[in-house]
This record gives structure tokens, sequence and C-alpha cells, in this order.
């Protein structure tokens, strides 16, 4: 029996889908990482019940952190995005967080940059307050040892890849860290939406983005670029295409990005059935209703896409691209760190 509702959700169902990869199936996944960062804050006496924890949202991590703060006893603040919609406010409230959310925006680096400008000014009014920081603390790998400690005893042995959206870094990274420490061979892919300065891509755009959650318009610290063997950039067409196809061959619902990594994780495997594949959808399909499922009649058939198999960023292009990390033309060794133009 669990001791609170948030224990319970973030359990992720393990489900085979055809042919032959298996999916951890969240309802949320960040739940993982707001649960084991408060859990460690109040551990360490970082903070205290009673406090109050704010960070910037575009949906899911605020859902994750009013849960984790209301298991915890703490308040709990999101600074979010316009995206943040009505269902997800109602609970917000009755959880008892407090939400505001930055001026409408088309640009999602404005976005970020005034969801971070505003966390900035209510630290300086509330110098008490502490900022979460999920883009760049640390502390939000630690709650997916227990995804990876799930893998171990789920996924047959031998060699795995794994294969899901790289957001905020913490989840892909944390368990294939936690995996490859106890002796597993592990690849890693990393799955972007274009436009995303993560990787490199954001000289290619997507205007129909809405799978922001997987890249960035900002740099995240929380990005360990050195985990990554692989790294496949999605836009919303094939992501679309993919998440509906996993639903009709596999009855699973879940967001865009996970229709990415199924898309994502068809094509790894065809190039080597070695492994165990091993991809993540991390959220539930419900948010993507009216923008995606809806069109499920113009989704594409998966059996005719390949992607654009690149040795360097500069050669990118929708709808698919495919690139072996780090890239040919970096110079780069294997945890060494990347520099971008917003890094360096």
């Amino acid at each position: 029996m669990h001791e609170h509702i948030a224990e319970a959700v973030k359990e992720p169902d393990v489900v085979t889908v055809p042919p032959g990869a298996i999916c951890l199936r969240f309802e949320t996944m960040k739940l993982y990482s707001a649960l084991g960062a408060v859990r460690h804050l109040l551990e360490t006496g970082q903070v205290k019940p009673g406090d109050t924890l704010v960070d910037s949202s575009s949906g899911i991590y605020a859902h994750a952190l009013a849960l984790a703060c209301h298991r915890y006893g703490l308040n709990c603040h999101i600074v979010g995005s316009t995206t943040v919609d009505r269902t997800l406010r109602v609970q917000l409230e009755i959880l008892g967080a407090t939400l505001e959310q930055v001026r409408p925006s088309k640009n999602l680096r404005l976005d970020q940059n005034l969801r971070v400008q505003r966390i900035r000014e209510l630290l300086q009014e509330n110098p008490h307050y502490h900022w979460m920081r999920q883009y760049h603390d640390a502390i939000h790998y630690l709650g997916y040892r227990d995804i990876a400690d799930l893998v171990r005893k789920e996924v047959p042995e031998g060699p795995l890849s794994l294969v899901g959206g790289v957001g905020t870094g913490a989840s892909t990274g944390a368990i294939a860290t936690c995996l490859r420490e106890a002796g597993r061979d592990v690849t890693l892919v990393g799955v972007q939406p274009f436009g995303s300065v993560t990787f490199g891509a954001e000289h290619v755009s997507d205007p129909d983005m809405i799978i922001a959650g997987i890249g960035s318009s900002i740099p995240f610290q929380n990005v360990r670029h050195d985990l990554y063997d692989r790294v496949h950039w999605v836009n919303f067409d094939y992501a679309m295409s993919g998440a509906v196809e996993l639903l009709r061959a596999s009855g699973i619902f879940a967001g865009l990005s996970a229709g990415a990594a199924y898309l994502a994780t068809l094509w790894e495997r065809e190039r080597d059935a070695d492994r165990t594949y091993v991809f993540l959808a991390a959220d539930t399909g419900h948010r993507y209703v009216d923008s995606a499922y809806a069109n499920h009649a113009e989704a594409r058939g998966l059996g005719a896409m390949r992607p654009h198999e690149v040795a360097v960023q500069g050669e990118l292009k929708h709808p698919w691209s495919a690139m072996d990390w780090p890239p040919a033309d970096s110079g780069l060794l294997r945890g060494a760190p990347v520099l971008t133009a917003e890094s360096a």
C-alpha cells in the first residue's frame, strides 16, 4: 500500500511492443525527478516542511513538483508557460500550489527566458524560497535510480539500448548512468526536436514543434552530452505518426515524445537487432488529443520512414535526422564537455 498517490502514480507499466521492443509507459515520469529531489533536500536540511519550492514549467514538471510538495508538506509556486492547460491549473489550485503564467509568446526561447526572469524576481522578493532549478541542478538525477533498478529487474540480461527524450538531461542520462555503473552494456539514444540548442539543431526550425519538453531553446546544465551515443531529431509530423502507430500497435496512449522515441527505436533495432531496446513514454497522450491525435487520419505509415543519417549538425534536415554522437567534426572524445554558442 502506498502512503501517497505520488508513489503510486510514478510507477511505470513495462510493456512489450512489437516488433521486439519494451516500453516503459509512465503517467508522469517527472515524479521520479521531483520526489527524489525533494527527499534529498529534506534529508540534507536544505529545506524543511512549510518552506516554499519554486520552479519554471511548461506543465508536466509543475504537476510532479506540486504532488511532491503535497506529499512532504511543502508549499509550491510555479511560473508556468501558457501551455499549462485548465485541467492542470485546477489540479494545482486544489493541491495548494500557486501558479502564475508568463505572457503568451510564439517564441519558445522568449517563453523560457521570461519564466526564468520572473523566478529571479520572485527570489529577490522572497529570498527564503528554494529554486528547484530542474534544468540545472543534478539532484534531479537522484530519483531515476529507481527506474534503473526496475530495468535491471524486468529486462533480460545482455546488451541494452535505452531510447528517450533528452529534455532536461536528468531522465535518460540518469537511467543510463545507473545501469552502466551496475555493469550493464548500455547504448544511450537521445531524441530531440528540431530547433533545440541542446545538441546543436537550433538552425533547423520546426514551426509546428509542440514537443518542447524533450528539447530546449536555452542551454540546460543537467544535460551531460558525453553520456549519449546516438541522437535523433524528429519533427512534429513524424512524431505524431509515431505516436498514432504506437497506439494502434500496442494500445499505449502516450505523448509525442514517445512517438518520436518509438520511431527511433524501430530504426535502431533495424541497424542492430542483437540488443534489447527499451524506450520511454514519459507521459500520457491526453494533452495532445486536439493538436495531434485528432489528425490521426493524416498519420504516415512508419514502414517507409527512414532518417537522414548525418555526420555533422550542418547536414540536419526535416523530417528526421540521426547521428552518432559526438559528431565527426567535433574533435571531442567521450567525456569532454560540449560547447555551444550560448555556453562558450
